[in-house]
C-alpha cells in the first residue's frame, strides 16, 4: 500500500504529523485569541460550521423520516433545502480553494504543500459520493412522496452517514491545515 493510499479520506485518521507542525505551534484552543483570527480565518470557520449544520439538519430529517415523525412533504421541503444547499456550497467551496486558496497558502508554507496535496484529493474523492448522496436523496424524496415509507429512505440514511463521516474527516484536517498557515503568516495576499 502506497502512502497516498494510506492518506486517502476513507482511509486516514488525521493528517500525519509531519503535516501537523504549524498545528502544534497554533493549537486549535488558541486560534480565536490570535490577532489574524478575525476574517479570513474566521469566515473560512464559519462555512465549515455551515457545512456541519446542513449535515446535522439532513441526518434530522432523514432520522425524523425513518421514525415516521414527519410527513412526506416537511421531508421532501427538508431534504430538498438542506441538501441542495449543502451540494452547492460544498462544489463552489471546494472549487475556490483548489483553484485560489491553496496555492497561494503552498506559497506561504511550501513545506505544507503535501497536505494542500492531500486535501485537493479529498476534494476529488468527495464528488463521487456527493453524486451518490444527490441520488439518494432524489430517490428518497420521490420514495416518500409516493408513499413507500421508511424502506425508501434507508439508501439516503447509508449515503448520508458515509458522507458525513468523511466530510467530518475533511473539515477537520483542513482546518488543521489551513488555519495554522493564515495564523503564522497572516491573510495578506489571500484576497485576490
Amino acid at each position: 500500500m502506497t502512502e497516498d493510499d494510506v492518506l486517502a479520506l476513507a482511509r486516514r485518521t488525521g493528517l500525519p504529523d509531519a503535516l501537523r507542525v504549524l498545528l502544534e505551534e497554533y493549537p486549535r484552543d488558541a486560534w480565536q485569541a490570535h490577532p489574524n483570527f478575525g476574517g479570513l480565518v474566521a469566515f473560512w470557520l464559519d462555512r465549515h460550521l455551515m457545512f456541519r449544520r446542513l449535515d446535522a439538519m439532513l441526518t434530522d430529517a432523514v432520522q425524523t423520516a425513518l421514525d415516521r415523525k414527519s410527513d412526506p412533504q416537511n421531508f421532501a421541503r427538508n431534504v430538498s433545502r438542506f441538501g441542495g444547499m449543502l451540494l452547492e456550497q460544498l462544489h463552489g467551496h471546494h472549487m475556490i480553494e483548489d483553484q485560489h486558496y491553496f496555492p497561494l497558502l503552498v506559497q506561504k508554507a511550501p513545506v505544507l504543500e503535501r497536505g494542500f496535496d492531500i486535501l485537493d484529493r479529498d476534494h476529488h474523492a468527495l464528488d463521487p459520493l456527493l453524486t451518490e448522496f444527490a441520488n439518494a436523496a432524489n430517490g428518497a424524496i420521490t420514495g416518500a412522496m409516493a408513499n413507500k415509507g421508511p424502506d425508501a429512505i434507508a439508501p439516503l440514511e447509508r449515503e448520508l452517514t458515509r458522507l458525513s463521516h468523511l466530510l467530518d474527516r475533511h473539515l477537520q484536517d483542513e482546518e488543521e491545515l489551513v488555519v495554522p498557515v493564515i495564523l503564522k503568516f497572516g491573510p495578506s495576499g489571500l484576497d485576490g
